[in-house]
């Protein structure tokens, strides 16, 4: 609707709006205002804090979570059952809240836009129209604005006057410079007619007329989330996938120990409490705990050495699985603000003498016009040339005028003698230049040149006048030159790529500036652009290019959004208003301090800087906690996996139950008390080289085969016991088996523990980590449990002394089959 109204010339937008030069009466703007609604953003209606909580169990993993409170309370295991279902709790909160603060950012967004606007409003039809101050939720299409320096645009607007008016929109478009806007009906493009709400008047005045306001407007369009449905991040993802087949399993097991026992040994409902504690062993208990504890040291550390504060603990694991990182130039490749790469004389050599005559003209119109601000040009001028300008007397200067595209400074020289200084854009100031045949053509073909260059191009011209001549239309000027400008490069960019690479993260430049600039921008930091394309090329996805320019706020979720689809784990970078909606897309959105409230809300890391080293640090601290959530992940599957086999196995060919309840939940209990010890490991120089991502089916797979070799350690175990005590007779000793089988399980979940940790190995000498000690803890309560008075009132016995070699045996055999396995395995990874 915003777009179909501000199309036309001038007369037709306004009898499309049915308005006109003097605005609108009280009346038709009474009446609009309640066709129209209020110039506010669109107010969600949000839950309450009950319906968010229990909305929340709906998420697989919290169903999981909730899954085995139920089965621990079930089996009378109220301690544990307590603890889950704390957490649980705990995560319904927390996601909770996060939706609060999702919500409370919509009204953020709210507090950019202006209290009020100057309007021009009549009480009735044959009034003159009166210049009013109304508040902005007030106005309504057809109102008519008068605009000044420093005046926030309070709805999309058609300009009906302008005077040298420039417009920063950076915050909405990506542009890192005030727009020269202009009202004239020419072929000039319609965007060089408009101007958004959330927009900055830089300089000049305008009057125009109200387009859209409300959720019509681009601004309240910049917040939205892509249409399409967004997914969960790459943690959410992988723990559902996880999760789901956990459930599964879980909700299978004790059906089929019930059914196998009832069948085969005339077995029913008294083998229900090892049924459960079964499921309960296939489950990997601590996945909570080791998850937010490994998740929670790595952000408090971001937090502390790099002062980067990650605001939901999962976007951790998604930094350390990014693949893609999407960032804007200005502030993350550049600075924003230019410097001088060459001053050219008209045959396209180096010529400082341009450079100071440009400054010259600088110096004076800083000095002489009453500017607004300083000029970003004439400041890059004066810090390359040094102390210029001074030794003239200034006499007059007219500052840069976006209809004229020129500056002009006038200095005092010989006697009765004045000094012209224009600068400006090469087109405009040739027009006022003497110039040969051809000349004319060759020196805009120059410019040309420099300008696809990925640089901007400042003209200078001088001329002598005589005092009290008129210099502002002076003509038959001297060409002198030109001067380029390129972006100032952010000091740790280049560096900061480069480990990027090293990491295996590709960098994506979505910017509102010309393909040239961007391109320019990457070639000085060693980032290959390749093929430069702009938004309206990229309908599915930027494929290849590095850089994709002239972005708007939709096409950078559009861009977000097919990188995602394309299986990419996509961080963005972003702090404007213009970036909220890739923010939202991307699988972590990060921004810095600086940003805007909006956008600040919507990240889920916050930087202290824009400053691209702090990200590669997120990223490496992501993938420390990943690789520990990943080892945490391979020994628990694997180990649980075989030990349910095992017990399934055990419990048909066994007259007796292979191990009593208690003990199982016990034996999980030891098991998962060591493996807190992934939570402070460090993972290898390997994990951190590429992105880290819990892929379900690779860990299923990993699982289910190092799960059956550790089953058939434990069916090698049934027979070493058979043998050991002295026959098939010594099998009915029900204590010394489940002693035995205790005993030699929780030694083999240790070895696991050592062999597939993904944490490096401890050098000589030096004492072992966390996992090491660990491990070495749980083999002693293996050893020491059973003759103990816990272990008799587990229902242990102490072993004979025959035990100990053979199975001891049988766990070297197993130790050596899994070094083996897990070096094959290493081998065959990409």
């Amino acid at each position: 609707m915003a777009s179909e109204a501000a199309e036309g010339t001038t007369l037709e937008v306004l009898r499309r709006l049915e308005s006109g030069p003097r605005g609108l009466t009280d009346t038709e703007a009474a009446s609009r205002l309640a066709a129209f609604g209020e110039n506010t953003l669109p107010d969600r209606r949000t839950p309450s804090w009950p319906r968010r909580c229990a909305r929340a169990l709906r998420d697989p993993f919290t169903a999981v979570l909730l899954c085995l409170g139920l089965v621990s309370a079930a089996v009378a295991s109220w301690g544990t059952a307590v603890v889950i279902l704390a957490l649980v709790a705990v995560s319904c909160v927390l996601r909770a809240s996060g939706e609060h603060r999702a919500d409370r950012s919509l009204a953020a967004l709210r507090e950019l836009v202006a209290g009020t606007a100057t309007v021009l409003r009549r009480t009735d039809s044959a009034e003159q129209p009166d210049p009013r101050e109304v508040p902005v939720a007030e106005l309504v299409p057809g109102d008519v604005l008068r605009l000044g320096p420093g005046d926030l645009v309070p709805a999309d607007v058609r300009l009906l006057r302008a005077r040298g008016l420039m417009v920063q929109q950076g915050v909405l478009s990506g542009e890192s410079a005030p727009v020269a806007k202009r009202a004239a009906d020419d072929d000039a493009p319609d965007e060089s007619r408009l101007c958004f709400q959330g927009s900055t008047i830089a300089s000049g005045s305008a009057t125009a007329v109200v387009t859209a306001t409300g959720a019509a407007t681009r601004f309240a369009a910049a917040h939205r989330v892509p249409d399409a449905p967004r997914q969960g991040g790459a943690f959410d993802r992988s723990v559902h996938g996880i999760s789901w087949v956990l459930i599964r399993f879980m909700l299978l097991t004790p059906p089929l120990v019930l059914m196998a026992n009832a069948t085969l040994r005339d077995r029913g409902l008294e083998t229900l409490p090892f049924a459960v504690a079964v499921a309960v062993g296939l489950t990997p208990e601590m996945l909570p705990v080791i998850v937010t504890t490994c998740l929670a040291r790595g952000a408090a550390l971001l937090a502390r050495a790099h002062a980067v504060i990650v605001k939901r603990l999962p976007a951790l694991h998604d930094l350390g699985a990014v693949d893609v990182l999407c960032v804007d130039k200005t502030g993350t490749l550049t600075q924003d603000r230019p410097v001088v790469e060459r001053a050219l004389d008209p045959a396209g050599r180096d010529d400082p003498e341009v450079l100071r005559w440009a400054a010259v003209g600088a110096w004076w119109t800083l000095q002489l016009a009453e500017l607004p601000a300083p000029d970003a040009l004439d400041e890059a001028l004066l810090e390359a040339a040094g102390p210029v300008g001074e030794e003239y007397d200034g006499v007059d200067a007219v500052p840069f005028d976006p209809l004229r595209r020129t500056s002009t400074a006038v200095v005092r020289g010989g006697l009765g003698q004045h000094t012209v200084v224009l600068t400006g854009a090469a087109e405009a100031v040739l027009e006022r230049c003497a110039t040969a045949p051809g000349e004319h053509e060759r020196l805009l073909a120059l410019a040309a040149r420099e300008a696809d260059a990925g640089l901007r191009v400042l003209a200078v011209a001088t001329a002598g006048r005589p005092a009290g001549a008129r210099t502002a239309d002076a003509r038959g000027m001297t060409f002198r030159g030109l001067v380029t400008f390129r972006d100032a490069l952010a000091p740790t960019a280049a560096e900061a790529l480069r480990a990027l690479a090293d990491r295996g993260v590709t960098v994506k430049v979505l910017t509102g500036d010309h393909p040239a600039t961007a391109a320019r921008a990457c070639r000085d930091l060693g980032l290959d652009p390749g093929e430069v394309r702009t938004a309206a090329h990229v309908a599915d996805g930027p494929g290849d290019s590095t850089v994709v320019a002239r972005c708007t706020p939709e096409d950078k979720a559009r861009v977000v959004t097919a990188l995602r689809a394309a299986g990419h784990t996509v961080g963005f970078l972003g702090d404007g208003v213009n970036d909220v909606a890739a923010l939202r897309a991307a699988d972590v959105g990060i921004a810095p301090r600086s940003a805007v409230g909006v956008a600040r809300e919507s990240a889920d890391v916050v930087l202290a800087d824009k400053d691209l080293t702090a990200i590669g640090h997120a990223i490496t601290a992501g993938r420390h906690a990943s690789g520990n959530i990943a080892s945490y992940l391979r020994v628990t599957l694997s180990s649980n996996l075989g030990n349910v086999v095992a017990m399934l196995a055990a419990g048909l060919l066994l007259p007796f139950l292979p191990m009593l309840p208690a003990q199982v939940l016990a034996q999980n209990l030891c098991f998962d008390a060591a493996q807190l010890a992934f939570a402070h490991d460090r993972p290898g120089a390997a994990a951190l080289r590429g992105p880290s991502v819990l892929r379900p089916r690779a860990f299923l797979r990993f699982a289910l085969g190092f799960g059956m070799l550790n089953a058939l350690a434990d069916l090698a175990t049934f027979a070493v016991l058979a043998l050991t005590l002295n026959g098939p007779d010594a099998v009915n000793d029900e204590a010394v088996f489940h002693s035995a089988w205790f005993t030699e399980n929780l030694l083999t979940q240790a070895a696991v523990m050592l062999l597939l940790r993904t944490g490096r190995r401890d050098a000589a000498g030096r004492a072992p980590g966390p996992v090491g000690l660990a491990a070495a803890g749980l083999a002693a309560v293996g050893l020491l449990l059973p003759p103990s008075p816990l272990g008799a009132a587990l229902g242990m016995t102490a072993l004979p002394a025959a035990y100990h070699l053979l199975p001891a045996v049988v766990l070297g055999l197993y130790a050596l089959a899994l070094a083996a396995a897990r070096t094959r395995h290493r081998r065959r990874q990409p």
